[in-house]
């Protein structure tokens, strides 16, 4: 009755305008666990729930992930680019063939002058159109790109810092926006902040989905795209609401206010198999860690520190609190991966050995270990944050380590992340509890282990530098055999949970649960998904 009564009190809080089944034929209607919309100027926000939902759909990237399978992992497939390569003479220049016939939303075309274009509203301080904005949410991403330079229409070469077997990796994160549409908005508006937020509110991009109305915090809605290059979606129309709570969303879905939510609550599973709802997951590169500060007065300096909290954390508690719905993590990816390289610390559940490395570090009765771990309520593949770190908490508790949360909104943590352990956000803070996507090595390593990506570059929040790391870095990112390649992040890895560069917690399998009249939709082993895919019967 509890449960029920609560469920109906969050479902009185959403709002009153969300269209009821009867109207939904052809839409998809979406709970988010982000608190408000992804940005749609091109370069979202909401960590990779906003190019989940407003970066692939309404926009493309030269490279892209395919989604099509649940049986095998996402590879990287062309995109606005049919083909590229790498210069042999040149490591450091990369020449992308672009795809012809392909037109923005407003109808320009797509071409290399386009490529450029966007290269620099990202790179290029003198440019027009550069927002730093949109920086802080591409450039981490792809630390090495530095110019693009049109060679022919539909051929632009691309350059980078140093030779980087990586990059068509990274610009599946490169959005391509409308120059045409932007500069017809510039002439309306002041200056060029001004202009992506009139760009943001009526964007241009060549996706599969355009959009067509947009309330911040409340709703977005996109209509399918009847002229888009590749495979068209199958659904008319998708909607966009941002839940942030599991129970609310969970209600939405319950009173047939949405037909899928992300991250259902845990705990209401049970009933929503009962009421004929569908309930999906696959295993995918998705890591839920605690990720250590290596600089100052901060304890988890100490290796042996850092070795104690995995041992003293049970994975498998934490998995019947999600009710069965994640995989316990012993690394960033897991064993058999091609880069699990065999590591010789095992990560376990080991209390004994946890007390005795942390009494070999100086803590234990007269001296206990306090820590500050800043944390989100919700967001973007946190799974469910508060009740997995009070769990955590608990266990901690049980070897002597007091921990303290600093809890902030999904997005405010997300941008603390770029700023780094000794800038003021972090408040504080020995470690910090954002999860990440792992299906490529510059996402699942390279950005935390490499002295180059210390934050405000990149994503090494903790400021970790080890020379030692830095060149199993280089040697990954200098192997442009694949095999080689492997074998080099085999040795990044193994090194890495050696060293306990991380509290490895959880794998996330990206639980949703939808209506049974979603038909077509694809759970791929991937953070991301086909929204051309599904449609409602």
């Amino acid at each position: 009755m509890l449960r029920r009564l609560l469920l109906a009190a969050c479902a009185a809080l959403l709002p009153a305008t969300l269209p009821g089944g009867a109207n939904a034929q052809g839409t998809i209607r979406i709970g988010m666990t982000a608190a408000d919309i992804p940005l749609t100027h091109g370069q979202p926000d909401q960590g990779f729930e906003g190019n989940r939902f407003t970066g692939i759909p309404l926009y493309d990237s030269l490279t892209a992930w395919d989604l099509s399978s649940a049986d095998r992992p996402s590879t990287l497939i062309p995109g606005l680019a049919e083909r590229w390569e790498s210069d042999p003479a040149d490591r450091t220049r990369w020449i992308f063939h672009l795809r012809r016939g392909v037109t923005f939303h407003d109808g320009s075309p797509f071409n290399a002058d386009a490529v450029v274009w966007n290269v620099r509203k990202v790179l290029d301080r003198d440019a027009p159109h550069y927002d730093a904005r949109q920086v802080g949410l591409t450039a981490s991403r792809m630390p090495t790109l530095r110019r693009a330079e049109k060679i022919d229409d539909y051929t632009v070469a691309l350059f980078t810092s140093e030779p980087d077997s990586l990059l068509p990796i990274n610009l599946t994160n490169l959005f391509m926006a409308s120059p045409a549409h932007w500069e017809r908005l510039r002439a309306q508006h002041p200056t060029a902040e001004a202009t992506w937020n009139a760009f943001a509110a009526n964007p241009s991009g060549t996706g599969p989905f355009r959009l067509v109305r947009l309330v911040p915090r409340e709703r977005a809605e996109m209509v399918r795209n009847e002229s888009y290059w590749g495979t068209r979606a199958r659904a008319e129309r998708i909607v966009l609401l941002p839940i942030p709570d599991a129970n609310a969303r969970t209600a939405a879905l319950l009173s047939n206010q949405v037909d899928w939510i992300e991250a259902p609550a845990p705990d209401a599973l049970p009933q929503i198999r009962s009421r004929g709802f569908v309930i999906t997951h696959n295993v995918q590169p998705h890591v839920w860690p605690w990720q250590p500060c290596f600089v100052g007065d901060s304890p988890l300096r100490d290796v042996r520190v850092r070795r104690a909290l995995n041992l003293a954390i049970d994975r498998e508690q934490i998995r019947a609190l999600l009710g069965g719905l994640m995989v316990p993590a012993v690394g960033t990816v897991q064993p058999g991966h091609p880069w699990w390289g065999n590591p010789s610390f095992q990560i376990r559940t080991d209390l004994a050995e946890a007390r005795r490395l942390l009494a070999e570090a100086g803590y234990g009765p007269q001296r206990p270990l306090n820590l500050r771990v800043q944390i989100s309520a919700s967001g973007s593949g946190q799974m469910q944050p508060l009740p997995m770190n009070e769990l955590i908490q608990q266990q901690l508790r049980q070897v002597g380590v007091h921990v303290e949360f600093d809890v902030v909104e999904w997005n405010t943590l997300f941008t603390n992340w770029r700023n780094g352990c000794q800038h003021p956000s972090a408040r504080g803070a020995h470690a910090i509890n954002v999860s990440f996507a792992a299906m490529d090595p510059f996402f699942a390593m390279v950005r935390f282990w490499d002295s180059k990506m210390a934050a405000p570059v990149s994503n090494n929040w903790g400021m970790f530098s080890d020379p030692r790391f830095d060149a199993l870095v280089a040697a990954a990112r200098n192997a442009f055999d694949p095999a080689e390649r492997d074998a080099a992040l085999a040795r990044l890895h193994a090194a890495g949970v050696d060293e306990a560069l991380f509290i490895w917690i959880a794998h996330d399998v990206a639980p949703r649960a939808m209506s049974r009249r979603i038909q077509g939709y694809v759970q791929p082993q991937s953070w991301f998904v086909d929204l051309r895919l599904p449609y409602i019967q």
